[in-house]
């Protein structure tokens, strides 16, 4: 028998092959190699989920509650998510046919994309926007259409952009604010005319809110809220930021029945349902977590602060966030493009920022920082951050 291999096609398929890995997680394999990094980097709560969820999702083990629930998800959870929703973003959902728990938004998305997509169809989107948009669209087989926004305008959608790029095509707008990784809002006005075109031009809108509740200035308003929106809106939410429930994967999605029911499919046959531990521990959230909520988004708020104005005092010119726990300074008076400072700043000082292309090319010349860390450890931070600005002179 030849020790040698036989030839064989490549089985990848073609969409996958070119698609680029998560500049996130390529970034931080530098950092895993490392020791005394303070991380800046990934957006996830430093604070342990709160003791009475903890205890729920335990006690549904040691009540033996380990089958499967619905597909669409818990009776219950969906009608506390309905109300929680409803008292909180002011739209109605029928909980027994306009709600799917899924494994974090992150499916949600997934799913919506894939429910919604036929090849051809052009999904507009923001940038700078979380890393995994314009993969998903392209995995779904859509078209992803890129709306940049800046910093001169806080990095908000401007209306009259999204009016640009709008073609026969254009099928559904993507939106994320508070936006990860800027931190950017929707002034009501905005969205009001974001609305408007949507309606006119017969649009879906897909509503990524999982920052909502981590808003520090204004009121936040849910375009799903506005008149003529909630028969075209897909409102997404999890309980991963404001309940620092990462690692438990529940979100969800609401929608008109008709749009639910074929995202229910694919999760259906892919997912069958969302982990049965966490399903109750959500719950638990939704009826006692607030507290601790507002207590994390006050200690963000704080951290945010401390971050934003440590960076202007450095010259690192930093626009303040009003939701969300990230930072966008504009790192351009350095001399260096993202990749380059981000690099660097990691080699010499032990700091982990993202570099801003990670979330789309118009993300050069800033970098992202997570606050989502301790005060000690911002202060570390902007402290090596100041002593890597004088030793290149800036």
């Amino acid at each position: 028998m030849s020790g040698s291999l036989s030839p064989r096609r490549n089985f990848v398929a073609d969409h996958i092959q070119v698609l680029p890995k998560s500049g996130i997680r390529r970034f931080f394999d530098l950092v895993s190699t490392m020791h005394d990094v303070v991380s800046l980097g990934v957006g996830e709560p430093d604070f342990v989920t709160p003791w009475s969820i903890r205890e729920s999702g335990i006690y549904s083990l040691e009540k033996g509650h380990t089958a499967y629930t619905s597909n669409l998800g818990l009776v219950s959870l969906r009608k506390g998510i309905c109300e929680y929703v409803k008292n909180n973003y002011h739209v109605s959902y029928d909980p027994a046919s306009e709600c799917l728990v899924t494994i974090g938004v992150s499916e949600a998305l997934d799913i919506v994309m894939r429910a919604m997509i036929n090849p051809g169809d052009e999904i507009l989107y923001t940038e700078p926007c979380f890393v995994s948009y314009p993969a998903e669209i392209r995995m779904a087989h859509g078209v992803p259409v890129v709306i940049e926004t800046h910093e001169s305008d806080a990095f908000a959608l401007d209306p009259e952009k999204l009016r640009a790029k709008l073609t026969p095509k254009s099928k559904i707008l993507l939106l994320n604010f508070p936006c990860n990784p800027t931190g950017a809002t929707l002034h009501p006005a905005a969205m009001q005319k974001i609305a408007d075109i949507a309606v006119k031009h017969d649009l879906l809108v897909v509503t990524d809110e999982i920052y909502s509740e981590l808003l520090y200035e204004g009121t936040h308003t849910s375009i799903a809220s506005l008149p003529g929106m909630r028969e075209r809106t897909i409102f997404l939410h999890g309980f991963s930021k404001a309940f620092a429930m990462t690692g438990w994967r529940v979100g969800y999605a609401c929608g008109p029945a008709d749009l639910i029911d074929p995202m229910m499919k694919i999760h259906q046959y892919a997912i069958m349902c969302a982990t049965t531990m966490s399903q109750e521990a959500a719950l638990d959230a939704l009826m006692h977590g607030t507290k601790a909520m507002a207590e994390m988004r006050e200690a963000y708020r704080e951290r945010r602060n401390l971050i934003v104005n440590g960076f202007n005092r450095m010259g690192l010119r930093c626009i303040m966030p009003k939701g969300a726990f990230y930072a966008f300074p504009n790192i351009t008076s350095s001399g260096l493009d993202s990749v380059s400072f981000a690099t660097q700043l990691l080699e010499e000082e032990h700091v982990a920022v993202v570099p801003g292309p990670a979330f789309g090319p118009c993300g050069e010349g800033f970098v992202r920082c997570s606050y989502a860390t301790s005060i000690q450890q911002i202060k570390l931070a902007l402290e090596r951050i100041g002593d890597f600005m004088k030793r290149h002179h800036i």
